[in-house]
């Protein structure tokens, strides 16, 4: 963003403070969408970079999936384009006949174009206003959760599993890390992680599958934290070795769940290291700042298990 006077620097500031702000109260602050189906869609504003008119450039992409439109040229970089209509199995955004916009998007350390219809507004959301739908139905679609703003729902889209479909997942550990953890991991290591994407806790088993160490999935942070807070309720020595968590998540995000987990005294110790496609530097910071000991962008499985045998090295002494 270029800032052109001491005003929109000090407007700029302060908006950046504001937003910053919501990580800490487990809120946030969404842009809201339309794609063919003038459906309302949402997605979090930390997400995204840019949002920019779809340019006429578009460099094709051979052999690429059929929902990638091709590649734009976003600051001197070439940026896979992702018709979202398309990739959701609604008709293709008509780009020839009509204005259609573009969300430059950083998920786990890649940028991507999400083309859509057009963006409405933002809107600011408490995260427990953002409720995951219940009933079997929905594991199979790529909505994560739903919200309601003047009575209308926002819909809420798993990206990530719509990316993993579309670019793919490596979800395979090293061999070297694999080895190693035979010689660390025992039958009583037990790792928790939450998230709600579908793709990231497929990504997640199979990375601790790989390892050969026991694990249990939450695909909500308010029913791990209960878990957690159960299992010291009698005094007894949590299960658990390490925590991994992601940070955008209905009803309570990440920071909120690292804060209330190191407030109790009888979890405070276990390693906790948040899991997000927010990759930036920012939260990272703010990750820290809320006591978390470790930040791990997704999707990247060979640091999520490198960071697993870090901690039992130190832990067995090694």
């Amino acid at each position: 963003m270029t800032v052109t006077s001491q005003n929109q620097q000090a407007n700029f500031m302060d908006d950046v403070e504001r937003r910053t702000n919501l990580a800490f109260s487990n809120e946030m602050e969404m842009l809201t969408f339309y794609l063919t189906d003038e459906q309302l869609y949402g997605l979090n504003v930390f997400k995204i970079i840019e949002i920019l008119e779809c340019p006429k450039q578009i460099t094709r992409m051979p052999h690429a999936h059929p929902s990638v439109i091709g590649a734009i040229d976003f600051r001197g970089h070439a940026v896979p384009l992702i018709d979202l209509s398309h990739a959701l199995g609604m008709e293709a955004i008509d780009r020839a006949t009509s204005i259609s916009y573009v969300l430059i998007c950083e998920y786990s350390t890649t940028t991507q174009g999400l083309l859509i219809s057009r963006p409405n507004m933002l809107i600011h959301k408490s995260w427990n206003e953002v409720n995951r739908p219940d009933g079997s139905l929905y594991d199979t679609t790529y909505l994560t959760a739903i919200s309601y703003h003047e009575g209308q729902p926002v819909q809420i889209l798993d990206v990530e599993k719509i990316l993993s479909e579309i670019i793919g997942i490596d979800d395979s550990v090293a061999i070297d890390l694999v080895e190693k953890a035979q010689h660390l991991v025992t039958h009583q290591h037990h790792v928790l992680a939450v998230d709600d994407s579908k793709a990231a806790r497929s990504m997640i088993h199979s990375a601790l599958e790989q390892l050969g160490i026991q694990h249990t999935l939450f695909d909500n942070a308010a029913s791990a934290l209960e878990a957690l807070e159960a299992s010291v309720a009698d005094g007894q020595a949590c299960p658990y070795t390490i925590i991994f968590s992601d940070i955008e998540m209905p009803i309570m995000d990440g920071f909120t769940f690292t804060r209330k987990v190191k407030a109790n005294p009888r979890l405070a110790g276990i390693y906790l290291a948040l899991h997000s496609s927010l990759s930036n530097r920012s939260n990272e910071d703010k990750a820290k700042q809320m006591g978390a000991d470790g930040f791990i962008p997704k999707f990247q499985p060979n640091l999520v298990v490198g960071t697993i045998l870090e901690q039992l090295e130190k832990a067995s002494g090694r």
